[in-house]
C-alpha cells in the first residue's frame, strides 16, 4: 500500500520505519531536514531499533519538501503531529492535526486519515462532522521514548477506533509488521478509543506517584523504601514492574495525558484525577525540600532526560525539581549534553564531565549511571533499582 506519514516524531518515524518494510511510505514534516536524515538512513530521533533498521533492513521510503497535493496517490495518511497540552484553553492543542486535515480537505482527497497523535475524548466525533468527505479513524498508541520501534514490533495491543473495512485493513497492516502474532487487536468506537489511551497513561502514572509517596514515607520515617517494595510486589495482582521510585513522573506523554483526562471529566466526580497530578506535584516538594536539608552550596544536576535512550527534556520531572532547589537559594549546576547553550534557565551548563563532577557538591540524577561510579559519595537518587 502508499502511505503518509505527516510528522516525526516518536510516533511518526516509529510508524514510518514499521510500515515501510512492506509498504511504500511517504515522509512529511514541518522541520524538512528530519525526513532528510530519515532517507539518509539516519534516525532523527533518538531509538536503537530505529538506528538498527535504517542500516540493516530494505526499506521502501520517501519524503516529501511540502504537503502534498495527490493525496489520492495514498491509501492511508498517518497524522503523527505534536498535540501539547494548552494550559490556557485546558486542553490538548490540536490544530497540528487540524492543519493537515484542512490541506487534505483542500487537495479534494477522499483518503482514509489515522490519527496516531493523542486527542482529546470526543475529539474524532466532533472533527468528523467538519471533514465528511473523508473516513478518519483514531488508532491510539502505546510507545515508550527511545523504545517506540520496539513497542511497535512487539506491541502491547493493538487498538483501531473503527469497526468499519478501512479500519481492518489499518489493523491488517500493523499486525502483519508485528513480530508478535499473538498480539490482540480491539476494535472499538473513536470516543473509546481516545479513553483507553488517556485512561491507561493515568493508571501509569498513578503508579508512579503510588510508589513514589511510599518511598516519601519511607524517607520520613527512616524505613528501607526497597525492602517494602519488594514486599508488596511479590503480590501478583501488584507485580514486580514499574515499582522503582523517581523524582516524579515527566516526559511528553504522562503530565500531560493526565490533565487532558482530568479536563475530560468535566461534571463527572472524580478524586483520583486530581489527585495523580497534585501527587506528583508533592513529590518533587518533598524531594526539593530533602535536598535543601543536605546543606549542599552547589547541586549538579546530572541529565535531564527521564531515562537513559531518550532525547526528550520537555516536562522532564528534573526541571520541577531544579526550580525547588533554586527557590531555595541553593546554586545549580547542569550536565546535560543536548544542551548546547552555556546557560539553562539561568543555570550553567557544563560539557565537561569531570569538571561538573568536581564542582558540585551534590550531584542530582532521577537514573543511576555508570559514569558516576566514581563520585557515589555524591550521589542523590531514589533509582533502587537501576531500571526505568
Amino acid at each position: 500500500m502508499k502511505i503518509l506519514v505527516v510528522g516525526l516524531g516518536y510516533v511518526g518515524t516509529a510508524n514510518a520505519v514499521l510500515l515501510s518494510q512492506h509498504n511504500e511510505v511517504t515522509c512529511f514534516d514541518l522541520d524538512v531536514s528530519k525526513s532528510k536524515k530519515l532517507i539518509d538512513g539516519i534516525s532523527p530521533i533518538e531509538d536503537k531499533e530505529v538506528s538498527e533498521y535504517l542500516s540493516s533492513k530494505t526499506l521502501n521510503l520517501k519524503s516529501v519538501d511540502s504537503f502534498p497535493t495527490g493525496i489520492d496517490d495514498f491509501d492511508f495518511v498517518i497524522i503523527a503531529t505534536p498535540t501539547n497540552y494548552d494550559i490556557e484553553t485546558n486542553r490538548f492543542d490540536t490544530s497540528s492535526i487540524e492543519q493537515s486535515l484542512e490541506n487534505i480537505q483542500k487537495s479534494k482527497s477522499n483518503p482514509t486519515v489515522i490519527i496516531r497523535s493523542t486527542i482529546p475524548v470526543g475529539f474524532v466525533k466532533k472533527i468528523q462532522n467538519k471533514y465528511p468527505n473523508f473516513e478518519i479513524i483514531f488508532v491510539p498508541e502505546f510507545l515508550r521514548e527511545g523504545r517506540a520501534l520496539k513497542d511497535s514490533i512487539y506491541p502491547s495491543r493493538i487498538v483501531i477506533g473503527s469497526h468499519s473495512k478501512k479500519g481492518k485493513d489499518f489493523a491488517k497492516l500493523l499486525e502483519d509488521a508485528s513480530l508478535d502474532k499473538k498480539v490482540q487487536t480491539i476494535y472499538t468506537n473513536s470516543t473509546e478509543a481516545e479513553s483507553s489511551k488517556l485512561f491507561s497513561n493515568a493508571f501509569l502514572a498513578m503508579r508512579v506517584t503510588f510508589f513514589n509517596e511510599l518511598d516519601s514515607f519511607a524517607m520520613s520515617r527512616g524505613l528501607n523504601t526497597k525492602e517494602i517494595i519488594k514486599s508488596i510486589s511479590l503480590d501478583p495482582r501488584i507485580g514486580d514492574y514499574y515499582n522503582n521510585p523517581s523524582f516524579g513522573y515527566g516526559g511528553y506523554c504522562l503530565p500531560k495525558d493526565t490533565k487532558q483526562l482530568l479536563a475530560n471529566f468535566d461534571k463527572v466526580p472524580q478524586k483520583i484525577m486530581q489527585a495523580i497530578i497534585e501527587s506528583n506535584s508533592m513529590r518533587k516538594d518533598f524531594i526539593g525540600s530533602e535536598i535543601a536539608k543536605l546543606k549542599p552550596k552547589t547541586v549538579g544536576v546530572y541529565k535531564l532526560v527521564m531515562k537513559e535512550g531518550s532525547d526528550n527534556i520537555r516536562e522532564s520531572s528534573m526541571q520541577g525539581i531544579m526550580k525547588r532547589v533554586k527557590a531555595k537559594g541553593i546554586r545549580v549546576i547542569v550536565y546535560e549534553p543536548l544542551i548546547k547553550d552555556k546557560q539553562f534557565f539561568n543555570s550553567e551548563v557544563y560539557q565537561d564531565l569531570e569538571l561538573f563532577k568536581k564542582d558540585a557538591d551534590l550531584i542530582l540524577c532521577n537514573r543511576s549511571h555508570s559514569e558516576l561510579d566514581d563520585v557515589q559519595d555524591k550521589i542523590f537518587t531514589r533509582d533502587l533499582f537501576n531500571q526505568d
